[in-house]
């Protein structure tokens, strides 16, 4: 089982110009090396059978009627493979030349797919040879029978949900509307690209950049393969550059000026939940399908060991400069909510529940730079510690060190008296420590910020975030509750680079000091006494670890996928990390609490977003509060 995933391949054979026979065995050992590898989907360059730079003898019969013979004996060959080739070669058709790919498979030839688009400048000189393709697919002869040829043609595996592909040549994807386009609206999930692309230089970087945006802009894999050396040197080198995109990503590059077979995994479902998510993904009209054929054949993949990365922290780009500068740009997407909010409100002061933990530390960084941007004094914030019965002094130190050294006020106001005057009178027995003894600490403390914030004529800045969030990990009307949420759409995963790269970049060596040990400091609400001294409430051992929730976070909410294929993809990402057992159990923590906690989610304060994840209930996550998780834990209780 590969769980929606196939194996692809770009391949450049080394050919001989004008000489079918060596290319058509060139092509074959290509194939045994594909199969080898589990090739579901192999994709040769334009007119590989004969060489693209044949020029005039395009014209002479001898060349044409080889090449079709040694078609013939490849689609005899392909009998014994399991995949689906696309190789191109010159087709004679009516008394005209057509520049084609042929879509083959195990003993058949399913169609011809002609080249639209001729290019006729610089270099190339293809309208002395070829005709454009003709748009709807008619019959041609072959064998004994027929198949179709026309550029609409997609190509539908009816063993493999969700992969349908179509084909373009070369200069087709060039132009400013591919025909690509309206394959991929007519349901193509996979674009293959037979191409001849001479090297020049700074050629190749756009090359990349041309696959890698058509892919995104059809939400589509793209195979991209490339004539290489062979090709004749008269006037051109070709590089062989090979390339495999998925949705704006490239998964494979081949090195140039040589002979690199690359090979990908496509993620068929990912590709099929973008464009369900996406509204304005388009479609063609009644009149345009009526342009297009179908052909259906049946493949069963073979069962691979996955090769494709997946990242075990989605949210977290695992390149350094790429992450410094992802972090910048969300620090400036939370200091503009806010700056606004304050702008707005006429609010001159912001008041922050300042605890020592991350959470709390990274909104308190954020807000110092809003102030900044604003021309306020730092000293107009208004940082409050309130110390209680889970207070440690490692957290009280740091926060009252970080709030010096940002230069924001700092005020103390001890709570343990309030809390159990409070729990008097309810008649609570303080020396329960149960939900009811946790929670009074926290709605007391938003009761204190609240209040002081009418007092200074200020903002309550909510520290809460997104990981929590999605957990329910907050306090109804307590943590829970801000005049706006800084962090509302930054996973605690992420939270934690943020607050790491702020440290490396303040030139401040007693606030970095403060920072990198906020960074050590176990998550924590502390609620609960402490023991020894030391934090005796860690979060993450009774909800689980961050890491595993936020990849979880990401894929039920970005794809919406089947559990059974997020626990596949979690165990792939964090093999050797955790154990399957493990990551099952923690997945079923994160579906019954993401579903049981709604309620919490469907009443938050405003806040921005800052990723394609985020659980706003005015934006990406509208979701009943009273929504069933049968379904998906039923799925869960399944695997085994």
């Amino acid at each position: 089982m590969n769980h929606g995933f196939v194996r692809v391949c770009a391949a450049t054979p080394k050919i001989q110009v004008a000489d079918p026979e060596f290319n058509g065995n060139e092509i074959l050992k290509l194939m045994e090396e594909g199969r080898d590898h589990h090739a579901f989907l192999m994709v040769f360059p334009e007119l590989c059978l004969t060489g693209y730079t044949c020029n005039d003898l395009f014209w002479h019969a001898p060349l044409l009627d080889k090449a079709k013979e040694t078609l013939k004996k490849l689609v005899d060959a392909s009998a014994d493979f399991p995949m689906l080739l696309f190789v191109g070669l010159p087709w004679e058709y009516q008394g005209k030349l057509y520049n084609v790919t042929a879509a083959v498979c195990q003993g058949q030839l399913l169609g011809l797919v002609p080249k639209t688009h001729l290019p006729n400048y610089s270099e190339f000189y293809e309208m002395r040879h070829f005709t454009p393709g003709n748009q709807r697919p008619v019959m041609v002869p072959w064998k004994d029978g027929q198949v179709p040829m026309g550029t609409n043609l997609l190509f539908q595996c009816d063993s493999v949900p969700g992969l349908t592909i179509g084909a373009e040549i070369c200069e087709d994807v060039w132009v400013p509307c591919p025909p690509s386009i309206s394959h991929a609206m007519a349901g193509a999930t996979v674009i293959v690209n037979c191409s001849a692309s001479d090297e020049t230089v700074g050629k190749d970087s756009y090359r990349m950049s041309l696959i890698s945006g058509q892919s995104a802009r059809l939400v589509c894999g793209y195979i991209y393969s490339n004539a290489g050396e062979g090709e004749s040197t008269q006037d051109l080198v070709f590089g062989g550059h090979n390339i495999i995109a998925e949705n704006g990503t490239m998964l494979a590059v081949s090195e140039r000026f040589g002979h690199q077979t690359i090979y990908a995994d496509l993620d068929l479902l990912r590709l099929n939940s973008e464009r369900r998510r996406m509204t304005t993904y388009g479609q063609l009209t009644p009149e345009q399908l009526e342009t297009y054929q179908t052909v259906h054949f049946s493949l069963q993949p073979e069962t691979f060991e996955l090769k494709r990365f997946i990242d075990p922290s989605p949210f977290v780009p695992s390149d350094e400069q790429e992450r410094n500068r992802r972090c910048e740009e969300i620090l400036s997407i939370q200091a503009c909510g806010l700056k606004k909010r304050l702008e707005h409100t006429h609010a001159g002061h912001a008041v922050i529940g300042i605890s020592g933990g991350l959470d709390s530390t990274l909104a308190l960084l954020v807000t110092a730079r809003v102030f900044d941007m604003l021309g306020i004094p730092r000293d107009q914030i208004h940082a409050v510690t309130m110390p209680c019965f889970g207070t440690t002094d490692r957290t009280y130190h740091n926060a009252c060190v970080m709030t010096e050294k940002l230069g924001a006020s700092l005020m103390e106001v001890d709570i343990r008296n309030s809390v159990m005057q409070h729990f008097a009178d309810i008649g609570h027995d303080p020396a329960v420590h149960d939900v009811t003894y946790e929670n009074g600490q926290a709605r007391e403390r938003t009761q204190v910020l609240m209040d002081i914030a009418n007092q200074v004529g200020g903002l309550v800045i909510g520290t809460g975030d997104m990981s929590e969030l999605a957990l329910g990990w907050a306090t109804y009307n307590g943590d829970h509750m801000s005049m706006y949420g800084v962090n509302v759409s930054v996973p605690k995963t992420l939270v934690r680079h943020l607050v790491r790269y702020y440290a490396d970049t303040c030139k401040e060596e007693e606030l970095r000091t403060v920072l990198l040990d906020v960074l050590d400091t176990p998550v924590s609400p502390e609620l609960l006494p402490p023991e020894d001294g030391v934090i005796s409430q860690k979060t993450e051992d009774l909800v689980g670890p961050y890491q595993l929730h936020d990849f979880y976070l990401y894929y039920v909410l970005r794809f919406g996928y089947h559990p059974e294929r997020i626990y596949y993809l979690a165990c792939y990402a964090f093999q050797g990390q955790y154990d399957k057992e493990t990551i099952l159990k923690w997945l079923k923590t994160f579906y019954r609490r993401f579903f049981s906690q709604q309620f919490k989610r469907s009443c938050l304060p405003d806040g921005p977003k800052v990723g394609s994840v985020a659980v706003s209930p005015r934006g990406d996550l509208r979701m009943p509060s009273d929504a069933c998780s049968r379904v998906w834990m039923e799925e869960l209780e399944a695997i085994r």
